[in-house]
């Protein structure tokens, strides 16, 4: 007996059989295209709901983000909650300084550098009276100043030594570690430059009478370019001059060296600074004038102060100042930009002796009084820390910062 299979079945073909195999076929295609076009609009009404969720989704948590910033960033805080101590045992005898992401330890026996957690990455013994700090990003000079000895130093370690031959008063390095120096004794003054060895690259001397009295000097990134202010006298009356030596191929057929001049009268030129690669600043009592160049720098730029400058500062994006209110009592903090606009004024209460800027906070301490502002004139802290303030700079984390104080080397967050 043979059993059927029930998968097969045989069509009984009649004269009409085809055309309605033909109408059920197109009936069955027919119905299939309205379910892949309902399948479609329901894919593209999904897509659409789905995205309104993420673009809703994405707009909350962006608002969130920005009112926890704004909150974090527009605040007033009174305290420093100590998160960590790193002791250091000399912590009275030594002076500290922000360098290359670390922390330059000097005193008049010797330096160390330190990281951001006190430890130490190299030191040198010397005998020093007077220890003095210039730093140019990644080199740093420590020089015993009225004294006849320089050290070269970098992250990894000291570069060099160099020995004068008269008493230094003003020094300045290059990222390069070539360095500059004003020494004088009670006959003259000169100006000499120095590689890391020690070896003199150029010597210039100064008169009253010709020069000027050289008040200040700074090198250019590069180490080829000096800019020196000048203190004179023309008929009684005070004037300054900004003068840049080029000791690259620019100032080779130049007489002295000398690529640019510029005279300044009743007013006493006293610091100056090169800013980045191609601007520079000087200071003078009555406001300050910014050059571009790095080779030839040519003045671009004036600005007046009506009010008495009490310290300057600067980096590579802003010239700051710390001006006297003389009716309303107080100072006031103001911000330049390299294009000599200003970006910041600020008024507060209070002396403080130090004042830094770090990216975009300037931080003011004396004592154990800290106060910081913010770029956008936000002030960020008003308080007392709990020991006197050596050094402070801020780290990587919301409103964490590095305290040098007599308790040692402290990680801090500012609180509430």
């Amino acid at each position: 007996m043979r059993r059927k299979d029930r998968n097969f079945r045989t069509v009984k073909e009649s004269e009409d059989g085809t055309e309605k195999l033909i109408d059920r076929l197109v009936e069955e295609i027919n119905t299939e295209d309205m379910t892949i076009q309902d399948l479609e609009q329901q894919i593209r009404r999904h897509k659409i709901r789905f995205w309104q969720r993420v673009g809703a989704g994405v707009a909350v948590t962006l608002a969130l983000a920005i009112g926890i910033y704004l909150l974090i960033a527009l605040q007033t805080y009174s305290k420093a909650r100590v998160l960590k101590t790193y002791s250091d045992g000399e912590i009275a005898n030594s002076s500290y300084a922000y360098f290359n992401g670390g922390i330059l330890k000097y005193s008049r026996d010797g330096a160390a550098y330190l990281n951001q957690q006190g430890e130490e990455k190299w030191n040198q013994s010397y005998q020093i009276s007077n220890p003095v700090v210039e730093q140019n990003k990644k080199a740093a000079v420590i020089a015993d100043k009225g004294g006849n000895d320089i050290w070269v130093v970098e992250k990894d370690g000291v570069k060099g030594e160099i020995h004068t031959t008269m008493p230094i008063e003003k020094v300045a390095v290059s990222q390069q570690g070539i360095v500059g120096a004003i020494l004088r004794d009670d006959m003259a003054a000169k100006i000499l430059c120095y590689d890391m060895e020690g070896n003199v690259l150029v010597e210039m001397k100064t008169s009253p009478a010709n020069t000027g009295y050289p008040m200040d000097l700074s090198i250019s990134e590069n180490g080829e370019t000096v800019q020196v202010l000048y203190l004179t006298t023309q008929e009684g009356k005070i004037a300054s001059e900004i003068v840049y030596y080029n000791f690259g191929k620019n100032g080779n057929e130049k007489k002295e060296y000398v690529v640019s001049r510029e005279h300044y009268e009743n007013v006493v030129m006293a610091e100056g600074a090169f800013l980045d690669r191609t601007n520079s600043v000087g200071i003078h009592d009555k406001g300050f004038v910014i050059y571009r160049g790095e080779s030839q720098p040519k003045e671009v730029e004036k600005v007046s102060i009506k009010k008495k400058i009490k310290s300057a500062f600067f980096n590579d994006r802003y010239i700051g100042l710390i001006l006297q209110n003389e009716k309303k009592g107080g100072c006031e903090l103001r911000l330049y930009n390299t294009a000599g606009k200003k970006v910041l004024s600020k008024n507060f209460k209070g002396e403080y002796s130090q004042v830094q800027i770090h990216d975009s906070q300037v931080i003011l301490y004396e004592g154990k009084k800290c106060c910081i502002f913010s770029k956008s004139g936000v002030k960020k802290f008003e308080g007392e820390l709990s020991s006197s303030i050596q050094e402070m700079f801020p780290i990587s984390g919301v409103n964490k910062y590095i305290v040098i104080n007599t308790d040692g080397i402290q990680e801090v967050r500012l609180v509430k």
